[in-house]
C-alpha cells in the first residue's frame, strides 16, 4: 500500500473535517469484508454487499481494496461506499469490461446475465493503467435522512481523495444506473466524465433493459476536483 501527501488534498481534508463535524458525521475506513458484510446486515439489511466486494469471490486485502462508513451523532450508519483496485494486466477499461463487467452486477434480483452486455466507448479503449473502481455508495433514507442536503458532494470526494493517499491510480471508475446518472448525480460526487450506454442489464421475464452509466475520470481529474472549494459546492448542490 502506497501513502502520498497531495497538497491538492489539503484543502479537502480541512473543509471536509469541518463539513462532517457540522452534519454530525464520523466517518471510519476499514480493510475487513467480512466484517463489513456483518455491517451491512444491520446497517442496511434490503441491500446486501455487492459482488464486486464480496471476499467471497475476490482476494480483497488493505494493499487492494477498502471501505467506508458513516455514522451520526447516535453511532447510527448512515452511509457506505466501498473502493477496490482492479486487477487490469496490462488491459485497456474497455477490454477488461469486455470480458468482466459481468462481475459487477446492479444489486437487483432475476438478472439475466447471458442477455446483459457492456458497450466500451472510444475514450475506455484510450485508458490504460491503474483503475480503481467506486462502489457501494449509499445514503440512508428517512425523514432525518442526509440526502437532498448537499452532502454527497463531500463523500464522493472523500472516496477520490482515500483512491489517492492509499493507491494513486491512474483512473477511477463507477457504474450508476441511468436514473441516477441523469439526475445530476455523478455531478454532485464530483465525477469529471460519465458514459451513458455502457451496459445494459436484462432481467427475467422482461424485455426492455436497465441501462447503466459508466462514470470515470482520471488521477489529473481527481485532483483538480480536490482542489474546488467545498463550501460552495455543498451549498448549491443542498
Amino acid at each position: 500500500m502506497t501513502m502520498v501527501t497531495l497538497q491538492s488534498g489539503d484543502r479537502f481534508v480541512a473543509n471536509s473535517t469541518e463539513i462532517f463535524h457540522q452534519y454530525g458525521v464520523q466517518l471510519e475506513v476499514g480493510y475487513d469484508f467480512e466484517a463489513y458484510r456483518e455491517i451491512l446486515k444491520y446497517a442496511r439489511p434490503d441491500q446486501t454487499l455487492g459482488a464486486p466486494f464480496d471476499p467471497d469471490v475476490h482476494k480483497l486485502t488493505p494493499q487492494n481494496a477498502l471501505w467506508v462508513i458513516g455514522r451520526n451523532a447516535d453511532g447510527e450508519i448512515v452511509h457506505t461506499q466501498a473502493l477496490r483496485m482492479l486487477e487490469m494486466k496490462n488491459q485497456s477499461i474497455a477490454e477488461y469490461f469486455t470480458h468482466n463487467f459481468r462481475d459487477f452486477p446492479p444489486a437487483a434480483p432475476n438478472l439475466d446475465l447471458a442477455r446483459s452486455r457492456y458497450r466500451a466507448s472510444p475514450k475506455s479503449k484510450r485508458m490504460f493503467g491503474s483503475v480503481c473502481y467506486n462502489g457501494e455508495f449509499w445514503i440512508k433514507p428517512g425523514d432525518d435522512s442526509l440526502r437532498g442536503q448537499g452532502f454527497s458532494c463531500v463523500l464522493g470526494r472523500y472516496a477520490f481523495c482515500q483512491a489517492l493517499q492509499h493507491w494513486n491510480p491512474d483512473h477511477m471508475i463507477g457504474l450508476m444506473a441511468k436514473p441516477v446518472a441523469c439526475k445530476g448525480f455523478p455531478q454532485r460526487l464530483g465525477w469529471m466524465n460519465s458514459q451513458p450506454g455502457a451496459l445494459r442489464w436484462f432481467f427475467d421475464g422482461r424485455d426492455a433493459p436497465v441501462e447503466g452509466f459508466m462514470v470515470f475520470m482520471d488521477r489529473e481529474d481527481m485532483h483538480y476536483v480536490l482542489e474546488l472549494p467545498l463550501n460552495d459546492l455543498v451549498a448549491l448542490a443542498a
